[in-house]
């Protein structure tokens, strides 16, 4: 990992930190003053995103874990048990590889149809 976005609330010596501690370069996305209301920030949605899944796994909703690398176990299973649905699932076919279905009932009729 080289890049980390941090919110707006981020900012001062947790930047140093990152590069000279960790040689982490850390982004901050900051809101602009003229915005009023709810905006998307850039980058931002990712991290909610990936917040929301982790959230779909019981024991990460609620700090249930005594040490953090049993609370680091769960947040590497949680997003192992993401990855292998979306493995898992299948994928809609690409428009274009094969004929219309349509053409394919029309086929046992009138087969010139598919030569042409």
């Amino acid at each position: 990992m080289e890049l980390v976005w941090a919110d707006g609330g981020y900012t001062g010596s947790l930047i140093e930190y990152g590069l000279t501690a960790l040689a982490l370069v850390i982004a901050v996305v900051k809101r602009s003053d003229d915005m009023r209301g709810f905006v998307v920030l850039p980058k931002r949605w990712i991290v909610e995103r990936f917040f929301a899944h982790l959230m779909q796994s019981r024991r990460l909703v609620r700090d249930f874990e005594r040490r953090t690398a049993s609370a680091e176990a769960m947040v590497y299973w949680s997003i192992t048990l993401l990855m292998t649905r979306r493995l898992a699932r299948p994928r809609p076919s690409r428009v274009g590889t094969g004929p219309a279905p349509g053409l394919l009932a029309q086929a046992r009729w009138a087969p010139e149809i598919i030569r042409a």
